[in-house]
């Protein structure tokens, strides 16, 4: 039997980054893993995605070029090797965390963990207990029941990653995050691309200034968008809705959410919560089990890679007797990769008015950004949500280029207590897209 101060299950964002604290905390380690190392985020979500729509920028930029004066042709689009090129990128950063997990001697053991009993598992025929356990398994796509599915042979997020050839009618099933995200990488390989949604809208956990603005960009690039769809079925080359339309298709993508692996959980007999959908804990990521932490998918919230990592940390360290408060959900960065990209956090103009404070907004459209203007990408804005007393920031948007990196000077803001008072007084340089920050900030002190 191997006994370890903490054992690990799962090694996406939440399991990795928790076993270097852990082993940086002076415990002994071991992270159990069934697939690949890195979990999906690696191996078939984030990092997939982002190296595929960094082709997709590629594509676009020559596209801008054009019609700006500077003729370039695109003879061919070799695919396999881009799909090389991300099975490189996935490889690197996967050697990255063995480098990582070597240099503080973590055990490393590849398969699946069964429960056995209290805090011993089976992986392997091998006896491995934790005195302390960090679940961390993640989640898998979900697959609705839609008549006729089953007899097709359709793409899941997890999956389109091991495409090797570029289908010429891609239709995608879901209006999600990933769903959209992967509709504009796809466009921007030549292919017909139709999202076909069940609900009101697509993107409904974004900002309604930030989902129209990313819906019009879709919708001028040729991307066919249906909302209140109803299926009736799928054949082996169509989706027939109820109303009588059809799409025609060489790929189907199902990609209407994720579930939380829930196996181990259930065979510890853990308490969910009232949903039944999550493994409840207490602030420090306790479960009903005393020494068996859980954190990420698990557990709802944000179920974002980085939010992963950062309830990690704070479940080993409460597992070390260094209590933290709890990651907060208004601090978790929101980010959509599309063009333009869109980043959020904290809250909303309506949620904070809800929440008691007068509230100020303001928004300003990176149109009025001399960089933007510069570099042709001045679709998408700044909106900063504020209060009348001390002037904090209480939430924010932004939707442009680089939108991404762009939120967290507004959250480190919001981090330390800072105030629009105090971005409005930095000296920014010139023209950079920051400037739109302060101008926001500026008119929120100029106005109110």
């Amino acid at each position: 039997m191997s006994d370890y101060d903490v054992l690990i299950i799962g090694s996406g964002p939440g399991g990795y980054v928790a076993a270097e604290e852990a082993a940086l905390l002076g415990n002994s380690v071991a992270v159990v893993e069934k697939k690949d190392i890195g979990g999906v985020c690696l191996n078939t979500g984030c990092i997939p995605s982002k190296t595929y729509l960094e082709h997709a920028h590629w594509l676009n930029t020559i596209g801008r070029a054009n019609s700006k004066g500077i003729e370039v042709e695109i003879k061919n689009i070799d695919f396999p090797s881009l799909v090389d090129r991300k099975d490189g990128v996935v490889a690197t950063l996967q050697k990255g965390i063995m480098s990582t997990f070597k240099a503080n001697n973590i055990d490393y053991i590849q398969g699946e963990a069964i429960h056995k009993k209290g805090r011993t598992f089976e992986v392997d025929d091998r006896s491995i207990t934790g005195k302390k356990v960090l679940l961390a398994t993640g989640g898998y796509p979900f697959i609705a029941d839609i008549p006729g599915l089953e007899e097709v042979d359709y793409l899941t997020t997890d999956t389109i990653f091991d495409m090797t050839e570029l289908p010429e009618k891609l239709v995608t099933i879901g209006g999600g995050i990933i769903a959209v995200e992967l509709a504009f990488a796809m466009k921007a390989y030549g292919i017909d691309v139709s999202l076909l949604e069940v609900a009101e809208d697509i993107l409904l956990t974004i900002d309604e200034d930030a989902r129209q603005t990313v819906k019009k960009r879709l919708e001028n690039l040729g991307v066919e968008v249906r909302t209140k769809v109803s299926i009736k079925e799928v054949k082996a080359s169509r989706v027939n809705l109820s109303d009588g339309n059809s799409f025609e298709f060489d790929q189907l993508l199902v990609a209407i959410g994720r579930r939380q692996n829930l196996t181990l959980p259930k065979a510890m007999g853990l308490d969910l919560d009232n949903s039944g959908r999550f493994v409840a804990v207490d602030e420090y990521y306790e479960t009903s089990a005393p020494g068996v932490y859980a954190i990420g998918d698990l557990i709802g919230g944000h179920t974002l890679a980085h939010a992963a990592s950062a309830e990690g940390i704070k479940a080993v360290r409460a597992m070390a007797n260094k209590k933290e408060t709890p990651v907060s959900p208004l601090s978790i960065p929101r980010s959509l990769y599309t063009d333009p990209e869109v980043a959020e956090f904290g809250l909303s103009e309506s949620e904070a008015t809800t929440s008691g404070y007068d509230v100020i907004t303001e928004k300003l459209p990176f149109s009025f950004n001399g960089r933007a203007i510069s570099v042709g990408e001045t679709d998408g804005f700044v909106k900063i949500v504020s209060e009348s007393r001390y002037r904090r920031i209480l939430g924010a948007v932004v939707v442009g280029p680089h939108a991404t990196d762009l939120i967290h000077q507004l959250l480190t803001v919001y981090e330390s207590e800072g105030t629009i008072d105090e971005i409005a007084g930095t000296v920014y340089g010139h023209p950079t897209l920051s400037e739109l920050i302060q101008d926001v900030s500026k008119n929120i002190i100029k106005y109110h």
